[in-house]
């Protein structure tokens, strides 16, 4: 599928021409030569390279660390369209977090039936070991990454929460740092809301969390180590906010509180942002075999003496399965409609829609329920009828594991490829930040499809970033430019 008519265009329209939002940015590409878009291209995969802003794919034998291809043309939205979007964001994981504290709690949603016990109760994301586990101000997704898509009817939907250890955020505070650097003279025409201060909210919202009567509380950032494809993050994060990056061998567990070690003795730590999975996370508890967590951290998660972003068991939330159930909870637990729609989703756990799904195999796109980063799925208008008999296969035999969506035509972006610039698919990715209240930084993660006629953005398969910019336009949207968009 390429990027065609049946695609919504961001920047132009068939009768008004280019959208408001994108005017001077399109004045000034008829004005830039595509050799100096593609210098300045090169430059920042230099500038990139230099500060060892890259990733490593798992599975990939040679090991090597790449970059993610970074595209120089901005994503624009208006500072009223964002407002919109980040309203239906916060509405989700305000209800995402009533429903993580419930089921690890009082199972109220599954006592009432709107969703089925068996579906959340045997699945393997729900983890017994989180049953009663203190969440600070009731949030389990501190952190919270929300993919977006806006297809050919206009409309933005949701196409999967990230509420483990989501990822991508240096990026987007890198893009803007890059294109700052690029193309002052674009800064200095449009007004482009600032991303910069997310490591201050993220430290702001981490220190809220910490047990009672600390004044001045210890947070660290914990990381698996610099073999993880995101330890440039992980490094990233901890400079930014100030704070120390440990791995699991710097900290230990001493009646029923975290200390961490260094070279001057020992320090009582109050707050963890970790960015281990949960099975590696205490191998009292789960891998015993685990070398990257902290032995007994649970048993200090139950005393209450620190505070873990995120919280054990988040998986059954992001889960594909859990996804098709977000309106019902928004429903329950906040008595409002979704503001924000899911991708129409066939469970093949069902028989009638596992019968569909077989029968229209080349018009879907079917993913792992437990799958991520563009592995697992098939995309049946790009698929080879031996790939498609292969996942028939599959699905006869463990139909619980996969779920089915239409081929979505994605939203396209002027891009600059070899080609010259040229539309291309994309998605985006806002990040949340939960705690006394939710705060969204007035900016996000934009990924992009390289390859014409994709709809893979993973950049382990191929897709690349582009800076997000959100103009203040306060004609438009009756508020001046600020800092960040909060809801209580």
């Amino acid at each position: 599928m390429s990027a065609s008519a049946s695609a919504f265009d961001e920047m132009t329209t068939d009768t008004t021409g280019v959208r408001p939002a994108y005017r001077h940015l399109d004045s000034w590409l008829h004005q830039v030569p595509a050799a100096v878009l593609a210098s300045r291209r090169d430059e920042a995969a230099r500038l990139f390279r230099r500060k060892g802003i890259t990733f490593a794919v798992y599975g990939d034998a040679s090991g090597a660390e790449r970059l993610i291809p970074f595209d120089v043309i901005p994503r624009i939205l208006a500072r009223s369209e964002w407002d919109d979007l980040a309203k239906g964001c916060a509405q989700r994981v305000t209800a995402l977090n009533r429903f993580l504290d419930d089921i690890y709690g009082k199972q109220e949603i599954l006592r009432a039936g709107v969703i089925p016990a068996e579906e959340i109760l045997s699945n393997p994301l729900y983890l017994k070991a989180a049953r009663g586990l203190p969440a600070p101000h009731g949030v389990h997704s501190v952190v919270s990454g929300i993919d977006l898509v806006r297809t050919d009817d206009q409309q933005w939907h949701v196409l999967e929460d990230n509420l483990r250890t989501p990822s991508g955020v240096s990026y987007m505070i890198e893009n803007r740092a890059a294109m700052q650097r690029l193309f002052p003279e674009l800064f200095h025409a449009m007004p482009v809301e600032p991303v910069e201060h997310y490591p201050d909210l993220l430290l702001k919202t981490l220190r809220d969390l910490a047990p009672d009567r600390i004044d001045d509380p210890t947070v660290v950032v914990l990381t698996p180590g610099p073999l993880n494809s995101a330890y440039f993050e992980h490094v990233f994060l901890a400079s930014r906010m100030g704070v120390r990056l440990v791995e699991g061998r710097d900290l230990c567990v001493e009646d029923d509180q975290v200390w961490m070690r260094d070279t001057t003795g020992r320090q009582r730590v109050d707050v963890i942002y970790r960015r281990i999975d949960d099975d590696f996370l205490d191998p009292e508890v789960f891998r015993e075999d685990s070398a990257l967590g902290v032995s007994g951290l649970l048993r200090a998660l139950r005393a209450g003496t620190v505070a873990l972003a995120n919280a054990v068991g988040n998986g059954i939330a992001d889960d594909k399965a859990t996804y098709f159930h977000v309106p019902a909870m928004i429903k329950f637990y906040l008595g409002e409609e979704p503001i924000l729609k899911n991708v129409h989703t066939w469970r093949c756990r069902e028989r009638e829609d596992l019968a569909y799904v077989l029968e229209h195999l080349d018009e879907l796109v079917v993913k792992e329920v437990a799958g991520s980063g563009g592995y697992g799925m098939l995309v049946g208008p790009k698929a080879s009828k031996a790939d498609i008999a292969a996942f028939r296969i599959k699905l006869k035999e463990h139909p619980e594991a996969y779920i089915a969506q239409p081929t979505l035509a994605l939203s396209t972006c002027p891009t600059f490829v070899n080609e010259g610039v040229a539309p291309r698919h994309v998605d985006l990715r806002p990040y949340l930040l939960a705690g006394k209240e939710i705060h969204l930084v007035p900016g996000a993660l934009t990924r992009v499809a390289l390859k014409e006629g994709s709809l893979v953005v993973n950049s382990s398969q191929g897709g690349g970033t582009k800076d997000t910019w959100i103009l203040s336009d306060p004609a438009e949207s009756g508020q001046s430019q600020s800092q960040s968009q909060s809801q209580s």
